[in-house]
């Protein structure tokens, strides 16, 4: 199975690209792991509501452009469905049951993402009702399949 996160932005903090790394590596063993980035745009304090609206915009066209259509989209968002770990791994598990040989999952920017991109994943995804950088985010997605992975192959993961 191939797995791909899509996110935009750079990740610019030490800690988080160490742990993106540690959790790369371990998911090496499961899966080919393919992280995307897309460029994010700058986003002036006090932004208005139009141009909110404008950079999720200009982030979603860059985001779907790395889209391929024979991948499984999952999004994440805020409204998502939101699995605990081992319903995620049966997710995962079940898509690789049915075929699906290429799953991507979409980060989006400080502001979300666009209603296009919403509009052209198979589902949406959310990890908390609470807000996390989407840096951060990363590496918790990350981790989140690696468990996914070993509760899958029934190998020992701290709780």
């Amino acid at each position: 199975m191939k797995i791909t996160v899509l996110c935009v932005g750079k990740i610019k903090e030490k800690y988080l690209t160490a742990g993106i790394d540690e959790y790369s590596k371990r998911l090496s063993r499961y899966c080919r792991l393919e992280i995307l980035q897309v460029a994010d745009e700058k986003t002036p304090d006090r932004a208005s509501k139009a141009l909110e609206d404008q950079i999720r915009t200009v982030e979603g066209e860059r985001i779907l452009k790395c889209l391929r259509d024979d991948s499984y989209v999952i999004a994440l968002a805020i409204d998502g469905d939101m699995p605990d770990s081992v319903a995620l791994s049966q997710k995962l598990e079940k898509l690789g049951v049915q075929g699906c040989s290429h799953i991507t999952f979409i980060i989006g920017g400080s502001l979300g993402l666009s209603d296009a991109v919403l509009k052209r994943a198979d589902e949406k995804l959310s990890f908390s009702s609470l807000t996390f950088p989407h840096q951060l985010m990363r590496m918790i997605l990350l981790e989140q399949i690696y468990r996914s992975f070993r509760i899958m192959n029934h190998e020992p993961y701290h709780k």
